[in-house]
């Protein structure tokens, strides 16, 4: 049975009841030229822990595209980077939705069969799973759908195509269910306009001056925003439960977990044990109130109630667990007051140091409360850009600015296992860099690789990343547009009440109802992101959360200014770019003949050259600006050289050379003109250099030292030396 949906700038197909019988929900689902699968399976026996055992895999096949996987092995291996991004979103979107007490093991599938370049995979997605689980027998009775929202010539745009997506300020993607919003990803689109500019000298060409534009998004255009996008999920919900209510499968016999399992033991615990509970909830250290709610545990376990009703040591924690979540959120609701005795919308203490790692090109630590983060910022060239395959772009994509975040088990005090990075860890990697990117000059020659380690972890470390890679990348010199701090919301709802915290910490994490998380600058958000975990969220309460996030958000940045204002560069040991333009035509005169003087400079100076024949760019990357500054010169000197004779008045630099005479076995007493890694460049006469290689070597040379050397062979231009 086939179904067609016109709704929010987009024709939806689904298929029912053709594909995956023997999934407890199935559908085949097109967009255009794209076809995706969902199917939902379920086992019938609970977990025996308290918590929620679904699993969300998109994964993308090959043959969508029509391609074979690179590499050795030809299959798909294990999900890239944007499949586990993708299965996070469809996760975090339709978990709110499952009844509390459902512990049944659960299985979402999304396959990619077939890719349009122009749709949107994770809205289609998303989509996709929302409708099978509503067809199937689980006890989910909503359909969520999920849009984007881009803003493109100063207006909003639901659904824009992957094309149009390029050129949009905004990518604002929300999930939701009628009214209600269940999660949100934003992320700011840095944009730049270039203009070439003459040089004084017109044979030298000129340079593309470029001007960016970070597009910070102030409180009000994102509700703006997000008005729209709650708008487009009404119509389409409404459209799903229209059009596949008469299709649902009954809803399955199954047991749902009592919220506490023994109410006697709550009962007991609030009569007996109350003001210890709120004692050990207050403990500043997260170890020191898990180690005091233990306690409380173990004498609970030996008081003659315990015994006699045979209570065991797992109902006692696991109530206990569900009852100090009860006092926490009364504790905020009622009293206004947070486990460490912050105000509701107070930061905790702030530390900063920068550039503590001498050998790094810029690192900060930053502390906030009691989560610490170590970042570190490596300055690198267009060879160190990661590059990846993308299932709607025809060519492999290139990423010169990277961002990795990792978690190890003692940032919390755990004796795990170090491992490859995980969902979380990729998620929390990549809200940082949406974060980051757009201060972040387009056209910078560097690719830059941030990598955050987190050191402690009590509440939000992924915001401590966004401020520390701020500043780590002023600590290595880079000349970002603006500072960028991210910072951590919560919200409390108990009946009619609620409440929104500032720079939340793990507890309040743990047993709040929203974790919000906003990045941007003074002027306005570069990155958000929302989930909710129980139910949804109105407009005013999301309008309240935002405005007191920036207030957080401007504590945070003026003290990052402050630390910004006292960075001492590691200019020693960063490496040197420089990027400058000449005319096209000229870049032959800078690769030779075969190659050859693009050769020999590199030889010369030690550095590495990448032309642009196009855009006549010339990007020359060494270890020391002494050498990349006279690469620059000698490039050009080479490129203005204008001599009357052949080829039209123009002969190539290294033909220009002073005729001199050199004869095996001649000696001379030299300078040093340049250390490269393969030798030493020793000036013989009338400026020129031959090479003494590190072969030859007996002792370490440094530039300016004189040696006695001898030639020992010439080929062309090239003299190589041996020592006398």
């Amino acid at each position: 049975m086939q179904y067609s949906i016109e709704v929010n700038n987009q024709v939806e197909i689904f298929d029912l009841n053709k594909v995956a019988k023997q999934a407890a929900g199935a559908v085949l689902m097109r967009v255009k030229n794209t076809v995706v699968l969902a199917t939902v399976a379920r086992e019938d026996v609970q977990v025996e822990e308290d918590f929620l055992p679904l699993t969300v895999q998109y994964l993308e096949k090959a043959y969508a595209a029509g391609r074979i996987p690179g590499g050795y092995v030809k299959r798909e291996t294990k999900p890239g980077e944007f499949e586990t991004l993708t299965s996070r979103i469809i996760d975090r979107s339709l978990r709110p939705l499952f009844p509390k007490g459902y512990a049944y093991p659960t299985q979402i599938v999304v396959m990619v069969l077939s890719a349009d370049p122009e749709v949107d995979l994770q809205v289609v997605g998303l989509n996709a799973a929302s409708v099978a689980l509503y067809l199937s027998d689980i006890p989910v009775n909503r359909p969520v759908c999920g849009v984007r929202i881009g803003y493109i010539n100063d207006d909003f745009v639901i659904n824009p195509s992957n094309s149009e997506l390029k050129n949009s300020a905004l990518d604002l993607y929300v999930a939701g269910v009628k009214d209600e919003l269940l999660m949100i990803e934003m992320r700011s689109i840095a944009q730049t306009n270039d203009a070439f500019v003459p040089l004084v000298d017109p044979s030298l060409g000129g340079a593309f001056v470029s001007t960016q534009n970070m597009n910070e998004f102030d409180e009000d255009k994102i509700l703006q925003a997000i008005d729209l996008a709650g708008k487009a999920i009404l119509r389409q919900t409404n459209a799903y439960e229209e059009a596949f209510k008469e299709h649902k499968k009954a809803d399955a016999i199954i047991e749902l977990k009592p919220e506490i399992e023994n109410e006697n033991v709550a009962i007991y615990i609030d009569k007996i044990y109350k003001n210890d509970v709120k004692n050990a909830i207050n403990q500043m250290a997260k170890s020191e109130r898990a180690s005091e709610l233990t306690k409380i545990a173990k004498q609970i376990l030996s008081d003659e109630e315990a015994i006699k009703e045979g209570w065991d040591e797992k109902l006692i924690t696991n109530v206990l667990g569900k009852y100090k979540k009860k006092i926490v959120r009364e504790q905020i609701i009622n009293e206004k007051v947070r486990a460490d005795g912050r105000r509701l919308d107070e930061v905790r203490p702030i530390s900063i140091e920068t550039n503590i790692l001498p050998n790094a090109h810029g690192s900060c630590l930053f502390t906030r409360g009691q989560t610490q983060a170590l970042v570190v910022t490596t300055l690198g060239t267009d060879g160190d850009a990661q590059m990846y395959d993308v299932l709607t772009e025809n060519a492999a994509v290139t990423d010169k600015f990277m961002f990795n975040y990792n978690f190890p088990g003692f940032s919390v005090g755990e004796a795990s296992p170090l491992k490859a990075p995980g969902r979380r860890e990729l998620g929390h990697g990549n809200l940082a860099k949406r974060a980051l990117a757009p201060s972040i000059d387009l056209n910078s020659p560097y690719t830059l690789r941030v990598v955050s380690e987190i050191l402690e972890s009590n509440g939000s470390s992924s915001m401590a990343s966004v401020c520390g890679g701020s500043l780590a990348l002023r600590a290595a010199g880079v000349d970002t547009q603006k500072l960028v701090a991210g910072i951590a919301m919560g919200l409390v709802f108990e009946g009619e009440k609620h409440a929104v915290l500032t720079d939340i910490m793990g507890l309040e994490d743990h047993d709040g109802d929203m974790d919000f998380k906003v990045a941007g600058t003074t002027e306005g958000i570069t990155a958000l992101q929302m989930d909710i975990k129980l139910g949804g969220i109105s407009l005013d309460v999301l309008k309240e959360a935002l405005n007191q996030a920036k207030q957080g958000r401007d504590h945070i940045l003026a003290l990052m200014q402050e630390a910004n204002d006292t960075i001492v560069v590691n200019d020693d040991i960063l490496p040197k770019l420089e990027l400058f333009s000449i005319d096209p035509s000229k870049i032959v005169d800078i690769i030779g003949q075969a190659g050859k003087t693009i050769k020999e400079i590199i030889e010369k100076f030690g550095v590495a050259i990448d032309l642009d024949r196009e855009k006549g760019e010339v990007k020359i990357a060494g270890s020391t600006k002494k050498d990349v500054d006279a690469a620059k010169d000698y490039i050009i000197q080479i490129t203005s050289k204008e001599k009357g004779g052949k080829n039209g008045g123009r002969e190539r630099h290294i033909k220009d050379k002073p005729k001199v005479v050199f004869n095996i076995g001649d000696e001379f007493d030299g300078v040093v003109k340049s250390v490269v890694d393969f030798g030493v460049f020793v000036e013989l006469k009338d400026g020129v250099d031959g090479l003494l290689h590190k072969s030859k070597l007996v002792n370490p040379l440094s530039v300016g030292d004189r040696v006695r050397v001898v030639v020992s062979e010439q080929k062309g231009s090239k003299i190589s030396l041996s020592l006398v």
